[in-house]
């Protein structure tokens, strides 16, 4: 590993995701150690660490590595949690929740985004993942509950069907909203019934692919 890219990683944690109060001991190291220039295209290799979201294809981009953190930090995951994230892009997100986590599948819309962030995967050898190309924007089908549900898309309003894929204690990270206004949102399921909500900072994401034509009104 070249002293240029440690020194660009160095960085990238101390001058981005601490100062925008990430102090999780787990999600910092996991940033440390998780190659994020392994899933940056060629052509953007040089903006890795930078402080910027990056282009992968499709109108889809990279979040920044501190909103990635945060998401993180915020969805508190466990050795143990089963993972469920929609959308994954480049698979670095993908990358860090495995990280952190027992097991994650993740859903990608697009085939050939899929496949890079397989290869991606694959080359930073991590392995605790399913991989599935499909429509998730009212979650996927499974058997069992997930303890964390990473959505890295925008939604107008709260998904009803992705929340009832948590279980009970569970929590999902969402950015709700439409530009301007749009706010990186927790939502905890407490039981069978009833949950909580957590504004956590204001952000812009892309929305995941129909949600806007297809939003969830709440009269």
């Amino acid at each position: 590993m070249s002293l240029d890219l440690e020194v660009a990683r160095f960085n990238m944690v101390e001058q981005q995701i601490r100062p925008w109060e990430v102090l999780d001991a787990r999600v910092l190291h996991a940033c440390t150690e998780v190659p994020r220039e392994l899933f940056v295209p060629d052509a953007y290799r040089n903006l890795a660490f930078t402080d910027t979201s990056i282009a992968i294809g499709h109108d889809q981009h990279m979040m920044q590595p501190k909103v990635e953190a945060r998401l993180l930090q915020a969805l508190a995951v466990q050795p143990t949690d089963r993972i469920l994230e929609i959308g994954t892009g480049s698979g670095y997100l993908t990358a860090l929740l495995a990280t952190l986590g027992a097991h994650v599948t993740s859903i990608e819309y697009y085939e050939d985004l899929s496949q890079r962030a397989k290869d991606n995967l694959r080359r930073a050898a991590i392995g605790n993942i399913k991989l599935h190309v499909g429509d998730a924007l009212d979650g996927w089908p499974t058997a069992e509950p997930y303890d964390v549900i990473a959505v890295t898309g925008s939604c107008p309003t709260r998904r009803t069907a992705i929340e009832q894929q948590l279980g009970i204690g569970g929590r999902l990270f969402i950015v709700l909203g439409q530009p301007p206004v749009m706010e990186a949102t927790l939502v905890t399921r407490l039981s069978k019934d009833s949950w909580t909500t957590e504004g956590l900072f204001e952000t812009e994401l892309a929305p995941l692919i129909g949600a806007e034509s297809r939003p969830e009104f709440e009269f």
